[in-house]
C-alpha cells in the first residue's frame, strides 16, 4: 500500500513539473485570446485521448457511464478554474492575481482534513506556510501593490484558488472513476471554451509555426497530460504532500524563464527557491516526535 501511494504521489509530481512549463509555453504561444487558447488546448487533449482509446480498443460509451458527481467535479473544476483565472487576469495585474491564486496548494492541505481517513499533520501546515512565503517572495513580495480598484480581479483569483483546491480534494470522493474519464471532461471543457470564444472573442490566427507548436505543447503537456497525472496522484497518492510540493510550480516556471528568456536571477529568487524547497522538506520528512496529528472528522489526536 505504501509503495502504491508513493508511486501515485510521484506521478502527481509530473503534473507539478508540467505546470511549471505553462508560463514559458504560454509566452511562446503569443497573442491567443484566453478562451480560444483554452479551447484549443482542451481539444488537443481530447483528440489525443480519443486516439489512445482507439488504439487500445476502449469503449468511450462505457467510459462515459460515470456518476453525475464525477462529471460535475471534473468538468466544473477544470473549466471554472481556468475561466476564473483568465477573468482575474483581465481585471487585475498578473502579479497580484498570481499571489492570490497560489493559495490553492495551502487550501488543498487544509481541505484534505475534511476527507475520511485522512491525517493532517502539523508538519504539512508548517511546510505549506514556509513554501507559501517563498512563493510570495518569488512573485514579488512587498513589491506587490494591492489596489481596491482591482477588487473584481482579486475576487476572481480567490475563486480560482478555492475552485482548484476543492476540485483536487473532492476528486477523492470519486476515486473509483478511472483517470481516462478526464479525457471526456476535457472534451466538455473544449466545447464550453469554444462557445465562450465565439461569444466574447475574435479569432486569432498566428503567422509563425512556433506559436502553433507552443499550443500543441500546451495541449499535450500543462493542459493535457498534467490533468491525468494530477487526477491519478490526488486519488491514489499523498494529497497533503502533493499540495505542498505544488509550490514548486512557480519555482520551475521562474527557472525556465530565466534560462530561455531575458529574465535575470536575483537574490530574492534564490531566497524564494530556498524557502520553497525547505517547505517541501518540512512536509515530506518523517519527523520523529514532531507533535500530534491535527484532529479530523474521523481521526483522534495521536502522536506522529
Amino acid at each position: 500500500m505504501h509503495k502504491t501511494i508513493s508511486s501515485a504521489t510521484a506521478i502527481g509530481c509530473i503534473a507539478i513539473f508540467l505546470w511549471g512549463v505553462l508560463a514559458l509555453l504560454s509566452k511562446l504561444a503569443g497573442d491567443f485570446p484566453p478562451f480560444q487558447l483554452l479551447a484549443l488546448c482542451f481539444s488537443i487533449a481530447f483528440v489525443f485521448m480519443c486516439f489512445k482509446w482507439m488504439v487500445y480498443g476502449q469503449s468511450i460509451r462505457a467510459l462515459a457511464k460515470q456518476p453525475m458527481l464525477a462529471w460535475i467535479i471534473g468538468c466544473g473544476g477544470l473549466f471554472f478554474y481556468h475561466a476564473s483565472y483568465f477573468l482575474a487576469l483581465a481585471h487585475a495585474p498578473v502579479l497580484e492575481v498570481s499571489l492570490i491564486a497560489y493559495l490553492w496548494p495551502l487550501l488543498i492541505v487544509l481541505f484534505s482534513a475534511l476527507l475520511p481517513n485522512q491525517k493532517l499533520y502539523f508538519k504539512h501546515i508548517l511546510g505549506a506556510l514556509i513554501s507559501l512565503f517563498g512563493c510570495w517572495i518569488l512573485l514579488g513580495g512587498a513589491q506587490s501593490n494591492f489596489n481596491g480598484d482591482y477588487l473584481t480581479g482579486y475576487l476572481y483569483a480567490a475563486a480560482c484558488s478555492i475552485i482548484w483546491a476543492s476540485y483536487s480534494v473532492s476528486s477523492r470522493l470519486v476515486a473509483k472513476v478511472p483517470t481516462d474519464a478526464v479525457g471526456l471532461f476535457c472534451g466538455v471543457c473544449a466545447v464550453l471554451g469554444w462557445i465562450c470564444h465565439f461569444a466574447f472573442e475574435s479569432t486569432y490566427l498566428p503567422q509563425q509555426n512556433s506559436q502553433w507548436l507552443a499550443v500543441l505543447g500546451l495541449g499535450l503537456g500543462p493542459l493535457g497530460l498534467a490533468f491525468f497525472a494530477w487526477d491519478f496522484g490526488i486519488k491514489k497518492g499523498n494529497i497533503q504532500l502533493l499540495g505542498v510540493l505544488s509550490y514548486a510550480t512557480p519555482l520551475i516556471s521562474t527557472m525556465l524563464l530565466i534560462v530561455f528568456t531575458d529574465i535575470t536571477a536575483t537574490a530574492g529568487i534564490y531566497i524564494a527557491c530556498s524557502a520553497i524547497v525547505l517547505g517541501a522538506l518540512t512536509a515530506s520528512i518523517n519527523w520523529r516526535g514532531c507533535g500530534r496529528v491535527i484532529k479530523t472528522r474521523t481521526q483522534r489526536l495521536y502522536k506522529c
